[in-house]
């Protein structure tokens, strides 16, 4: 019987709107009532997903940037802070990169420079990030890191972003979280070693739990629980790794699948 759900937001719980689907709190009661607890894993922060599951946030853990940051109750249950000067090292990088913005991801507030305060951007932040103040000098930031964040609006990340991070790849996770973004956080950190903490922390099984994914972000996700669902819209890597397929975030696939789950199809 699956007690756990994890699932991802942007391409895969969200709609193309970036919404959460019609009918999610009916079937998130349905969910609860079974017993069948909830966890957005995300790369983004946690005030965001605390924003978008307001009715609902003491009820659920949070896995927020991309596992760096889980949150319980609005405790912090653990993380994985990144050394300063390594984090301002990863940074620098990404501002000497045309076109692209940076964002440097602390505890309490996602931080950025001027230069980067323009509407377009802020349009995209916000999406992401709920919480954000602009800075002249990260070195000055008085926060812990835990990841580093660089957009490209272009959709090119993959080229622009990807490979000039790869110079961290000994010290740093680095991983593709969209066409647009690149993050960087703690070596050996992702959204699939925070979903076995949890499972070992809650004593439930990787048998128990379900989980949602559409993107680089969520392939370790993916190896952490027996009932791993692709999206329909989701990169190719994701879908190997995969044991099920899920409808598309268009066609509201993680609410489609749950209501199989409620119905007794994975017990």
């Amino acid at each position: 019987m699956i007690r756990l759900i994890f699932s991802d937001m942007d391409g895969t719980l969200l709609d193309e709107h970036g919404n959460l689907p019609a009918g999610f709190g009916a079937v998130y009661a349905r969910l609860k009532e079974r017993g069948i607890r909830f966890a957005p894993a995300s790369g983004r922060q946690y005030a965001s997903l605390r924003q978008t599951f307001a009715p609902w946030w003491d009820e659920m853990i949070f896995l927020a940037e991309n596992g760096t940051l889980v949150m319980e109750h609005d405790r912090e249950l653990f993380s994985s802070p990144v050394d300063t000067s390594l984090a301002l090292a990863v940074m620098r990088t990404g501002e000497g990169l045309a076109g692209v913005h940076s964002i440097y991801c602390g505890k309490k507030c996602g931080y950025l420079h001027a230069a980067d305060n323009t509407e377009s951007f802020r349009t995209e932040l916000a999406k992401y990030v709920s919480d954000s103040a602009v800075v002249e000098d990260f070195a000055a930031v008085d926060d812990v890191p835990i990841k580093m964040a660089f957009c490209d609006p272009s959709g090119n990340a993959a080229q622009t972003i990807y490979p000039a991070m790869q110079q961290y790849a000994d010290r740093m996770q680095v991983t593709l979280s969209s066409a647009e973004w690149v993050d960087v956080y703690g070596q050996g950190v992702s959204k699939g070693v925070a979903a076995r903490r949890i499972q070992e922390r809650l004593g439930i099984a990787p048998d128990e739990c379900a989980a949602f994914g559409d993107y680089g972000n969520d392939l370790e996700l993916m190896d952490a629980v027996t009932h791993s669902f692709a999206m329909e819209n989701a990169i190719p890597a994701v879908k190997e790794r995969a044991r099920y397929r899920a409808p598309s975030n268009r066609a509201h696939g993680v609410l489609t699948v749950c209501e199989r789950i409620l119905a007794g199809e994975f017990d």
